[in-house]
Parts: C-alpha cells; structure tokens; sequence
C-alpha cells in the first residue's frame, strides 16, 4: 500500500499511521511543534484519547518525511495540509476523514481487500511489531493503550506454536 502511493503527504501519512502505530486523530492533529529531531531518527509528541500525551519514537526515514512535510516558519502549522485554505489563506489541516480515503484509495492501488482503514494500519503495526518480537509492554506504550490487556488483543496464537517450548522439561 505505501509503496505504490507516489504523492509525499500521503506516503508520510500512510508511513506514520503504521510505523507510529498512531490514531487517525492523532496523525491530522500533528503540528510542525509535535516534531522533534532524536539521534538515529526523531520523535512526535501526541496528544491523544483520555486527554493523555505520549512520545513515538520514529526512525530516520519516516521523521525526514514529516519534516520536510513540516513548515519550519510556523510551528503552529499542521504536518498533514490540505489543498484548502481557511479565511486567514493559510492551509488546514487534512481531517480524519480525507485521511481514512487516502488510506482506503492506497488499499485499492495495492488490492488489499475488506475493510481497510487508519485504525486497521493501527492493528497492523501492533500486530506486525508483537510478532515480530517487539514487547507487550513497549507496544502498550507506543499505542497510547492504558491497559496491557487491550494490547494483548493483538497476540495471535498460532498452531505451529506453545509455551511449553520455551520451559525446561
């Protein structure tokens, strides 16, 4: 889906959703003041559900997308910017639902079939990175999650696979 959007908000939003795990909200709330260079890459500061605020940590390719997204001379200005312009003639921000059809237009490019939207990018990153070995704990964090158990919804058992491996007998 990612790779075969060619316009760069786009691909920096479709990115975002899934490496940051981020809700839809989150991502169109974005401004250039959210952004923070980090070595090895740069962070987004969120401002999320239950009026909670947390770090994701993003790695390099993805954070050099959203700054060159960004307007450096105003940092009240939103990351993801429509083609509109407000009264004042500054550019708004895209909102959550041009956002969920650039996500659901990506997923028929790629003929990802079924319901396709933000929050399922969302499921794919908390699902890819737990597979993937990445702690429920650190997932949780990422995700915004107040419960562990919310994210432990998205560890899949699978056939070929038990605890009992990993005990001494």
């Amino acid at each position: 889906m990612i790779a075969l959007t060619a316009n760069e908000r786009d691909w920096a939003l479709l990115k975002l959703l899934y490496v940051g795990g981020l809700r839809v909200a989150e991502a169109v709330s974005l401004r250039t003041r959210d952004l923070k260079e980090r070595e090895g890459g740069g962070q987004v500061s969120l401002f999320g559900k239950g009026e909670k605020s947390r770090a994701v940590l993003l790695p390099e390719g993805v954070f050099s997308e959203l700054l060159a997204l960004a307007d450096q001379d105003d940092p009240d200005a939103p990351v993801f910017r429509s083609r509109k312009r407000g009264q004042d003639g500054k550019r708004r921000a895209i909102t959550p639902r041009q956002a969920e059809r650039i996500v659901k237009a990506a997923a028929r490019r790629a003929g990802v079939k079924g319901e396709v939207s933000p929050h399922w990018m969302r499921h794919a990153h908390a699902s890819h990175a737990l597979d993937r070995g990445a702690k429920i704990h650190l997932v949780k964090a990422t995700l915004g999650h107040a419960s562990v158990a919310t994210t432990g919804r998205y560890l899949h058992a699978r056939p070929e696979e038990s605890s009992a491996m990993y005990l001494a007998t």
